[in-house]
């Protein structure tokens, strides 16, 4: 518990945030999340937090020691893609009952959960996260790991995060912690090379990284470990050899790619995939950091044909687009790297922007959006269920872009949404991307059902039946009143 905490204060000490660095020693100890809030369950403790960065991981079996209602609310909570193993899509848990508890039984369990697995899926690596009931009871999971990798002859990553240490974001920090402790250097890559780069911080949600890392190979640029999404455990052992690195999430993993740079001098910037002109400008940064590392300087020459000639195709599909899109308002209520990046990529094919949510921003983020938009009205930190609704049935925005939490209150107020966080069946990423964001938002707006649920109702609209439900309703109605009533044709009420 010792090392936990003493993990947990170096994490929070981050001299690569910027609003850590603003802030005085004490306030510094505090970091920089908000504290729990009891009771809750998916996306708010560092247990989830921690499993979101290392799922994703697909050839890992990923092993929960904790009672089954642990790995139950934390459960396919993203929608990573995996361009070949399932193994990740396996949910293991040791199942902790009470007994188990009270007779102290859980290093036992713990220890043939991870010799079944080995057994039966034979994986390169087993990832362990204990959880609040195990890391109360004092379970010594380092210990448990270390000997059955002995044991067994493969890697056993303790995860060390229980959700009671803090919060989600803290969790997608102390699981970077493992990967440089456990994972990140472990083996050595045969084919490293001069344009091999990492990219942090991406978790491939809809399969969108496989928009992206087409362009990357036209380029020659090979991705050693992308990480989350769609990874390997040899490629994320062998991310030390990487020339450089971008940074997509910057509130998750800034830790690992500082961290990185300082161990094995791996430069890193923060970007952006959404978009064509972050996607551009993404490469383009890419392609610059290579070339200080040692790359040919030709590569700068290819980057920018390149960018030339996918722009000028996504403008040309855009355009059938711009039309029926410009002028159109958008509410964008998600946050962090969408918070700007999606912000800039509708405005620049004519969409306005009446609102975006900075909640779980970092200070970067909230300049970038500050530089965009150049009216802080439009910016808000977290806004109430109700003040949506109220903005959404003014008809102050033509469309919300949000996560599903907040899909009903745009249903209710009869207003079309979009899936813009982690639940979302498109891809958005890239060039290809960005043209089909815009196609769904174009297919949100114009589709024909918000006409008719905006219509008002049959009984709103004539006197008549208005007049007749009420007495319809009544206890004292009579069957014959119902009766007549069901004899009207359409005829007779006329059209609404």
């Amino acid at each position: 518990m010792s090392s936990l905490r003493a993990k947990i204060q170096d994490v929070f000490n981050e001299p690569a945030c910027e609003q850590n660095r603003g802030k005085d020693a004490k306030a510094r100890k505090k970091g920089c999340s908000k504290p729990l809030t009891p009771g809750a369950a998916a996306g708010g403790c560092a247990f989830d937090g921690a499993k979101i960065v290392l799922q994703p991981i697909t050839d890992v079996a990923h092993l929960i020691h904790a009672p089954l209602a642990c790995e139950g609310n934390s459960w396919d909570n993203r929608g990573a893609a995996s361009s070949g193993p399932t193994l990740w899509r396996t949910s293991f848990t040791t199942d902790l009952t009470e007994l188990d508890v009270v007779m102290g039984q859980g290093e036992r369990k713990l220890f043939k959960a991870i010799r079944q697995i080995k057994e039966a899926y034979g994986p390169p690596a087993v990832f362990v996260y204990p959880t609040c009931v195990t890391a109360l009871i004092g379970d010594n999971i380092e210990a448990v790991c270390k000997r059955a990798a002995e044991k067994f002859g493969l890697p056993v990553v303790p995860v060390n995060a229980p959700g009671f240490v803090g919060c989600k974001n803290l969790g997608n920090k102390l699981a970077g912690e493992a990967l440089l402790e456990h994972v990140i250097g472990t083996a050595e890559p045969d084919d490293a090379g001069p344009y091999d780069i990492n990219i942090l911080g991406e978790f491939n949600l809809s399969g969108e990284f496989w928009l992206v890392k087409p362009l990357l190979d036209r380029l020659g640029i090979r991705v050693r470990a992308c990480i989350p999404g769609d990874a390997r455990y040899f490629d994320i052992a062998c991310a030390h050899r990487a020339r450089a690195a971008m940074m997509v999430c910057s509130t998750a993993l800034i830790n690992l790619a500082r961290k990185m740079e300082q161990r094995w001098d791996i430069p890193f910037f923060e970007g952006s995939f959404y978009g064509i002109t972050d996607t551009s400008e993404a490469l383009r940064q890419i392609s610059q950091l290579l070339v200080k590392k040692g790359a040919d300087p030709e590569i700068l020459g290819r980057t920018e044909a390149l960018i030339a000639e996918e722009e000028a195709i996504a403008w040309k599909k855009l355009a059938a687009y711009r039309p029926r899109l410009e002028g159109k308002r958008v509410l964008l209520n998600t946050g962090g790297v969408k918070s700007w990046s999606v912000v800039h990529a509708l405005m620049e094919i004519g969409i306005e922007i009446v609102g975006t949510s900075v909640k779980k921003s970092t200070v970067e983020d909230k300049e970038r959006i500050k530089q965009i938009l150049k009216d802080d009205n439009h910016i808000f930190e977290q806004m109430a269920a109700r003040e949506l609704y109220a903005m959404l049935s003014e008809h102050k925005a033509d469309i919300m872009l949000s996560g599903g939490r907040t899909q009903f209150i745009a249903l209710k107020a009869k207003t079309p949404w979009l899936d813009i966080n982690q639940e979302r069946q498109h891809p958005y990423a890239g060039y290809d991307g960005m043209v089909e964001l815009v196609r769904q938002i174009d297919l949100a707006i114009h589709n024909p059902i918000w006409c008719q649920v905006r219509e008002p109702a049959p009984w709103d609209c004539q006197p008549a039946v208005r007049e007749e439900l009420p007495r319809m309703k009544s206890e004292t109605a009579s069957l014959h009143a119902v009766q007549e009533f069901a004899g009207t044709t359409a005829d007779d009420l006329g059209e609404c």
